[in-house]
């Protein structure tokens, strides 16, 4: 899918007050940025925001940060949280590749990951956000009692982070390749992208995955 560029919206990223500014500065400082001891979620890849808009206000007690590399595609969310003005939702645009640098050890409880590019060539594998190159990543900054939720429509990128997981000694749990008629649909959040490819008549695959004790000493 091809992003229309939207003139005026990297200018924004840098003044507007729901996107941190240099938020390596806030590296292993993140709860006293909110003001608060509460957990932090973070969502990867978070889009217009719906998903994680309708978590920070169904859990006030939880602090969110949205991540979004794309300017043009987050100035919906900050167009959105402008009417809601959630207190416990920050956004941050930043590529991926990079959340090691503004992320410190034990310092994030859950990871979001919705709906993620499949990059489909084997080339490309290691760009997807379920490698072991990014499972590793998520590591040095995940709490050792947290954990990964994942969503797709993508049943090839799906089977690949299932088997990825295993070989790289993660614990699987509420494995689930039709989301919306499982147990596990109870009380999920809906993103634009699960709604768009449920109406197409998709099944949505889920899963929860956490790293094993051990790669938590390292």
């Amino acid at each position: 899918m091809r992003l229309r560029n939207i003139p005026g919206a990297r200018e924004e990223m840098l003044v507007n007050p729901y996107v941190v500014q240099n938020p390596e500065e806030k590296k292993g400082h993140w709860q006293e940025f909110f003001g608060n001891n509460h957990p932090i979620h973070i969502e990867i890849g978070m889009g217009k925001g719906q998903f994680i808009m309708a978590l920070a206000a169904a859990n006030p007690d939880i602090n969110y940060l949205g991540i979004e590399k794309y300017s043009s595609v987050l100035l919906r969310a900050l167009e959105k949280q402008a009417e809601l003005q959630l207190p416990n939702l920050r956004f941050i645009r930043l590529d991926a590749e990079y959340a090691t640098d503004v992320f410190d050890r034990e310092e994030i409880h859950r990871i979001y990951l919705n709906f993620s590019d499949p990059w489909p060539k084997d080339r490309h594998a290691h760009r997807r956000l379920t490698s072991d190159r990014f499972l590793a990543r998520y590591t040095e900054f995940l709490r050792s009692d947290g954990y990964i939720a994942f969503k797709t429509d993508n049943r090839e990128l799906f089977d690949f982070s299932v088997e990825t997981a295993e070989q790289c000694g993660w614990e699987l749990s509420a494995v689930t390749y039709d989301l919306h008629h499982s147990p596990y649909e109870e009380g999920n959040f809906h993103t634009e992208y699960e709604d768009r490819f449920s109406a197409l008549g998709k099944p949505i695959c889920r899963l929860e995955m956490a790293p094993a004790k051990n790669l938590k000493k390292n």
